[in-house]
């Protein structure tokens, strides 16, 4: 296999990262509940932000009826580190009531029914498909579309876009890895400003070394 075919990419970034088997960045649960209130939290907001608030929002409110009993305020008092904390709240509250009344209080295993709920995009229902339910599922958050364009995979201008470019480049077995792998290389090494190219594995190939460095 080429050392510049997409899923050689990935091995080199697992190679890189000397760690063959990469956690979900944000959640220490696999349950269905647990996974999406933290994937909800964790947008728009730091990691280790993210960790914090879930475990303190967890403790309080660890499945449907808790989260539907929990007093609005307090629900905001803990999201506040988080940022957006009175709309999370509300999205929060929200799902829980749906979950409750169409779902029998269990997060559907469907992308259509997760799309369906109060603020879920293909991010989040994606990254619960893949890590709850199993299902080959592609989680692209801002690395995963930073990365993917910087290192000319796909020339694309939305994470949904990216989703469906990335599919097409990737077999089925490798698209739930694609975010832990990405997220991971683009906090070490393929950073937002300032990205470490001197110490990237795949700075031989990359088409934006020259144009990040300078």
């Amino acid at each position: 296999m080429s050392e510049s075919t997409p899923p050689a990419i990935l091995n080199r970034m697992k190679s890189a990262l000397k760690s063959p088997d990469i956690p979900a960045p944000m959640e220490e649960s696999r349950e269905a509940f647990p996974v999406l209130i933290s994937t909800i939290i964790s947008l728009r907001t730091r990691d280790a932000v993210t960790r914090m608030v879930s475990r303190q929002v967890l403790k309080k409110t660890p499945d449907v009826d808790a989260m539907i009993s929990i007093d609005r305020a307090e629900l905001e008092q803990l999201l506040r580190p988080a940022g957006f904390y009175r709309q999370k709240a509300g999205q929060m509250k929200r799902i829980a009531e749906i979950l409750k009344s169409d779902f029998e209080g269990r997060v559907p295993d469907s992308m259509e029914s997760l799309l369906s709920l109060p603020g879920v995009g293909r991010k989040t229902a994606n990254f619960v498909m893949g890590m709850v339910f199993g299902v080959p599922s592609i989680c692209v958050d801002v690395h995963v579309h930073r990365i993917s364009n910087r290192l000319g995979l796909v020339d694309t201008r939305s994470p949904d876009e990216t989703e469906f470019a990335l599919q097409r480049l990737f077999p089925k077995s490798e698209w739930t890895e694609i975010n832990h792998l990405m997220v991971r290389f683009g906090q070490k090494i393929c950073r937002p400003t300032k990205p470490l190219c001197s110490e990237c594995p795949l700075r031989d190939q990359c088409p934006s070394g020259i144009q990040v460095n300078g």
